[in-house]
């Protein structure tokens, strides 16, 4: 550590104001590589530079790398904390945590404008349109949701299908969910507005978890049913308490309270920080989050209000209360409790247990973050150890961290697709997928996966020339391709082109169509006994093929669907695209009227009525 720079950078610091603010540190190569904010801006960013020894190990890292500092002076600290994580969000500073996903969180929504309302996603209150319709959340994941949704509609028996209530009314036989009691039948006509109604009521209490309440008033209509002789409604009152309770003991009780709270527990050493939430209502634990920060990352009890904030501004929700481990308190808490009461309009408390219930609610969520943390780290050590053991195998010079996996698909010369998976420190990263539609010719692997090799290097070149950052089309440690030699003489040939020396082997099948060897062009490099890297290198090659031909597939079937469509009179291949672009199937389009197919753009009346006829005669 120079101390020379860091006296010079103390004194700089010494200079400024007192006021709040927000402070940016950046290094030798103007890169801002911190973003932090302070009600005192001269206490804060002085502490930096003043006994450097007894900052924690990341903190020490960090401090090294600052050649100077910027700060941006605000009236309020509520100022300073709304523009801290939008810089944080500019920048994506090296040693400041984030969030690493831009999702938004989902909420269940229930519509009111509909007579027979039903449960739905929504990604976000900001897509409300109608302010009368009720919605629950957030939830941690639309799987979440959708469990949630799922679970609400077995036990209410609400209906699951596409049909509008009343319009449908009789239209249609009871599908299979009516025959095996999962569903009230509503399609018959049978249930009244009134009983529907009910129904709904007692689901939004199961969703806001008043569950006492709800199992309340499901006896007494279930009493009331009996006395009215009206047996099958008593039944099914019944059943609808019996799945509640069976629900409720599943989860686990915290507080005899209904106080809406959420626990955080935190896990922090030099190598890594996780942050575990869990989401209680109706004093039990009801959702649950976990939150994994590694490398360079400095959390610390200022680093945990940047969390915080980020966190329930993402939601854009907070629940009344807030339990955080006493030691991760700190006076710019107050200051973003106070930013919370004001932008959630409620009375947000933060509190620091240091005895009873809520202490141990705590000290579960610490263990949590502890448990998720040590788990995370085991998974890691035997990735390392499998990549290490491939590169051994195979001969490479680095571990490959980096690996992307290619195959080709096609219908005979139709459709033909390339697709490239990438795999990232041992596990498949879904986002950096790729697919190389390729002009239909003679059926051709060699020439699509040169094909598809060319348009990815030359990604990677515009990326370099246009000075980005090369994450999305960087170059991987090692390519595998499903094939032989071929396949791996028409990539290679394709890097020698552009001089970039990439490793690529082939995985070749056995009879069994397991990959049993893998290929260069010199090597045959067995795997079969060795079930580590035999498991690794068949889960890869799976997985591409999967994703290949599952794409070209779906290409496949649209076309087929286009040229089914473009029988009927007076449509087209332009017409038949939008027709299945709108309904996304040919059944969804048998199905619908002439109104609802005149809706599609391009569509008109007589169009909509030919293409009504010419299914009616198909049927």
């Amino acid at each position: 550590m120079d101390k020379e720079k860091i006296e010079l950078l103390l004194l700089k610091a010494r200079l400024l104001p007192q006021t709040p603010g927000v402070y940016k540190m950046i290094d030798k190569n103007g890169k801002v590589i911190y973003v932090g904010k302070s009600k005192s801006l001269k206490n804060r960013v002085s502490q930096y530079f003043q006994n450097t020894d007894s900052h924690n190990y990341k903190t020490r890292k960090m401090v090294e790398k600052v050649d100077t500092f910027e700060c941006v002076f605000t009236d309020t600290e509520t100022e300073a904390l709304v523009l801290e994580n939008e810089l944080i969000k500019l920048f994506s500073p090296k040693f400041n945590i984030r969030l690493k996903d831009d999702k938004s969180y989902p909420y269940i929504k229930l519509s009111t404008s509909e007579r027979y309302p039903r449960l739905t996603m929504v990604r976000s209150l900001k897509s409300i349109r109608n302010k009368n319709d009720k919605y629950f959340g957030p939830y941690s994941s639309t799987s979440s949701v959708y469990k949630i949704i799922d679970t609400v509609n077995a036990i209410f028996k609400l209906p699951t299908c596409k049909m509008k209530f009343p319009e449908d009314f009789g239209k249609k036989r009871p599908c299979l969910n009516y025959h095996i009691n999962k569903c009230m039948g509503v399609c018959q006509g049978t249930v009244s507005q009134k009983e529907y109604n009910e129904v709904i009521k007692s689901a939004i209490s199961f969703l806001k978890h008043d569950y006492e309440n709800v199992i309340d008033e499901l006896e007494k209509n279930m009493l009331q049913a009996a006395e009215n002789l009206n047996f099958e409604q008593a039944a099914f009152n019944r059943d609808l308490i019996s799945s509640i309770k069976n629900l409720r003991q599943k989860q686990k009780v915290l507080f005899d309270d209904r106080v809406e709270r959420d626990v955080f527990g935190v896990f922090s050493d030099d190598i890594s920080s996780s942050v575990s939430v869990n989401v209680v209502r109706e004093g039990r634990i009801i959702d649950s989050e976990r939150f994994l920060f590694t490398g360079d990352e400095i959390f610390d009890e200022i680093a945990f209000v940047s969390f915080l904030a980020d966190y329930y501004l993402k939601r854009e929700f907070c629940p009344k209360e807030v339990l955080i481990p006493k030691e991760y308190y700190s006076e710019e808490l107050e200051d973003l409790r106070a930013f919370f009461c004001d932008r959630f309009e409620k009375n947000v408390k933060f509190i620091y247990p240091e005895k009873g219930e809520l202490k141990k609610a705590v000290l579960m969520a610490c263990e949590n973050a502890k448990e998720y943390t040590l788990h995370l780290r085991n998974v890691e050590e035997t990735t390392d150890e499998k990549l290490v053991e491939l590169a051994q195998l195979i001969g490479l010079e680095v571990v490959p961290e980096h690996i992307e996996a290619y195959d080709v698909s096609n219908n005979g010369s139709d459709h033909v697709t390339t697709g490239m998976i990438t795999i990232k420190k041992g596990k498949f990263s879904k986002k950096d997928y790729r697919l190389f539609n390729i002009p239909s010719c003679v059926q051709d692997d060699y020439f699509s996966m040169s094909e598809a090799m060319e348009r990815r290097v030359k990604r990677y070149i515009e990326e370099r020339a246009e000075k980005k950052v090369a994450e999305k089309w960087s170059l991987p440690d090692l390519i595998l391709v499903d094939g032989g030699k071929g396949h791996v003489n028409a990539a290679r040939q394709v890097l020698q082109k552009f001089n970039f020396e990439v490793p690529v082997f082939g995985m070749v099948k056995d009879e069994h169509h397991k990959t049993r060897t893998l290929v260069d062009t010199d090597r045959e490099i067995s795997i079969a006994h060795n079930m580590k890297i035999f498991n690794f290198i068949y889960g890869i090659q799976e997985e591409v093929h999967r994703f290949t031909f599952s794409s070209m597939d779906k290409k496949r079937r649209k076309s087929v669907s286009h040229l089914s469509i473009e029988k009927i009179k007076g449509i087209g291949p332009e017409k038949a695209k939008s027709l299945i672009s709108a309904f996304k199937s040919v059944k969804a389009l048998k199905e619908a009227d002439v109104n609802e197919i005149m809706k599609v753009k391009g569509i008109g009346k007589k169009d909509a009525e030919n293409i009504v006829k010419y299914f009616e005669k198909t049927k």
